[in-house]
């Protein structure tokens, strides 16, 4: 191996054991690399080098070459090997987190010979070595969890748990440090050594959160460290005393090295370590990192369901307090369950069709993200039908946004923010084929540090109501519907996306009605017939704008993936409050 005509290294063709071709875009993003594991008889680590060929066919001729030049030199293959690679504490391909963990997928010369080693068998009386143990998945604790049913499992803030099965999405099965066990809320564990085990790291917090939480401290030097909106870069966050409280961004980058650095000269194998190094030197920063936010206030998520299988709920565990809103579907109030504050949806007997709603609300508890609100149970052995969810402090979108329209219509970055929240939600769902049918400010939810949730999906078949049904008897909200289900009643996540841009048109105007002055068939010829969109916002960029009307084209297909406008919009949160963009 040569670097600038010189010798780095090399690899001893006997000490090959597999010759491989890697996933595409998995490394660097690059695609037609290959790999050569090698290693000492003599040791048990297990080491790749990874090479990037300049197309397929000369990937697969230096694979094939390399492979029988090693045969020649009587190597010995492993019969396995990892088609990804190492990032980030664990396997792509796989998800282990040993490194020396056996691969994933059969190697080419297992398959060749079928598994069959050149080698004689041992006698029947010598026992054939035991294949090597599956590594153990330790994950660590980050909230508290009380069990309310018997096969699920506490968890302690910051003990240690064996993963014992992993294969439903969000209640693992899970073995304490005195043998006992039960399933976990998989949101409420994080890997060993993972970042999200710092209180300094902030997984999925955009540059406008990010300053909001740091303001909220007013303490010089408190940090915290989160994702980029490029994918698998990270951005360093930190209040300063300029101008009465400003906060910075760093990104953290990473050199040839794979070592992470803000400035260049002090750079670290971990975030980790480079976090602990500017505690103590600024190098380059506006001050030292001090202390991370607080999170004494911070709940912990929702989980899916009270528990891992309950879904039912005793109504006499059930205690209902005050009102907070009521609507079509009927009224919310304030509860508690098991001592947890929920809020609770008393459904008007004549408001909802009860056939099939139950499969679906079933359905609806699995469902779990940060911005959807949680499903937690219904009620259904006495009337009236009750759903349980998770309380949000501050109500409806809709509300909020009329409440506080002064202070918010000059926030672009803060509105924006709040759209992006949304799209996330949304996203979430349209990658699960769940279609929303009536997503709109007021079926959104405002919690702590202005979180946005999304609610009620899926509700909308099963309300009996004149402001949800057309001329043929089919229930939607016709001034957030698109044409296609205003002429054909016909429902996809491209109609959510219509929807999500007129949710985008109602938070740019504070709450405004949309089509305040038309009635339902006047906004039908509006939309359809004339094909005019609602007019920009007077507070909207006109970047913005441009982005509802991509979610508002004629044709469904045109329209973008709520995955796509996800990412449109993390880019423009990047960018900070928009001094440049014109109104």
């Amino acid at each position: 191996i040569e670097k600038q005509n010189k010798e780095k290294g090399r690899v001893e063709l006997r000490k090959i054991k597999a010759v491989e071709t890697v996933d595409d875009f998995v490394l660097d993003k690059k695609s037609n690399v290959f790999q050569v594991v090698h290693g000492s008889p003599k040791s048990s680590d297990i080491l790749t080098l990874y090479i990037v060929a300049t197309n397929d066919a000369q990937r697969q001729d230096w694979v094939t070459h390399l492979r029988k030049a090693a045969e020649n030199a009587e190597a010995t293959f492993i019969p396995k090997y990892h088609k990804g690679v190492w990032i980030n504490g664990s396997y792509t391909c796989c998800n282990q987190i040993s490194k020396n963990a056996i691969g994933c997928e059969v190697t080419s010369t297992e398959r060749e010979f079928g598994g069959v080693s050149s080698a004689l068998p041992p006698p029947p009386s010598i026992p054939l070595p035991s294949p090597e143990p599956t590594p153990k998945k330790v994950v660590v604790a980050v909230y508290n969890f009380s069990p309310t049913e018997d096969e699920d499992l506490a968890l302690l803030q910051g003990e240690e748990y064996e993963i014992l099965d992993d294969s439903r999405e969000h209640w693992w099965r899970a073995k304490d440090k005195d043998g006992r066990s039960g399933y976990i809320p998989s949101n409420y564990v994080k890997k060993k050594f993972d970042l999200e085990m710092f209180d300094w790291y902030y997984k999925n917090c955009t540059r406008e959160r990010s300053e909001a939480i740091l303001r909220e401290e007013q303490r010089e030097g408190c940090f915290l460290v989160r994702e980029s909106s490029a994918p698998g870069m990270f951005t360093l966050s930190l209040l300063t005393t300029e101008n009465d409280g400003q906060v910075r961004h760093y990104h953290i980058k990473k050199n040839d090295q794979g070592y992470y650095y803000i400035a260049e000269k002090y750079a670290f194998p971990s975030i980790s370590e480079l976090v602990h190094y500017h505690k103590h030197n600024s190098a380059g920063l506006a001050t030292r990192l001090k202390s991370p936010p607080t999170r004494s206030g911070t709940a912990a998520p929702a989980t899916a369901g009270f528990s891992s299988s309950k879904f039912e709920i005793d109504p006499s565990e059930i205690s209902i307090g005050d009102q907070l809103g009521a609507g079509c579907f009927g009224t919310v109030h304030e509860g508690k369950w098991r001592g947890k504050r929920v809020a609770v949806k008393m459904m008007k007997e004549t408001a909802m069709s009860d056939e099939g709603f139950i499969e679906e609300a079933k359905t609806m508890t699995q469902l779990n993200h940060q911005n959807l609100v949680q499903l937690y149970g219904i009620v259904t052995k006495k009337k009236p039908l009750i759903i349980v969810t998770e309380l949000m402090q501050y109500g409806s979108l809709l509300s909020y946004l009329r409440r506080h329209k002064a202070r918010l219509l000059v926030k672009t970055a803060t509105l924006l923010d709040m759209c992006s929240q949304v799209c996330n939600g949304m996203a979430y769902l349209e990658k699960r084929k769940f279609i929303h049918r009536d997503l709109a400010a007021r079926n959104c939810l405002v919690g702590q540090s202005t979180v946005v949730k999304v609610a009620d999906f899926g509700l909308a078949r099963y309300v009996i109501d004149d402001e949800y049904t057309s001329s043929t008897g089919t229930k939607f909200p016709v001034k957030w519907a698109p044409p296609e289900v205003l002429s054909y009643t016909r429902f996809s996540s491209k109609s959510d996306v219509w929807a999500y841009g007129v949710l985008m048109w109602e938070i740019f105007t504070g709450g405004i009605m949309p089509y305040d002055k038309m009635k339902n068939v006047e906004v039908v010829d509006y939309v359809c017939h004339s094909r005019q969109r609602l007019e920009k916002p007077a507070s909207c960029p006109e970047k913005i704008y441009k982005v509802m009307l991509q979610c508002w084209q004629h044709e469904a297909d045109k329209r973008p993936s709520f995955s796509d406008l996800l990412q449109l919009l993390s880019g423009l949160l990047e960018q900070g409050n928009y001094p440049y963009i014109s109104t």
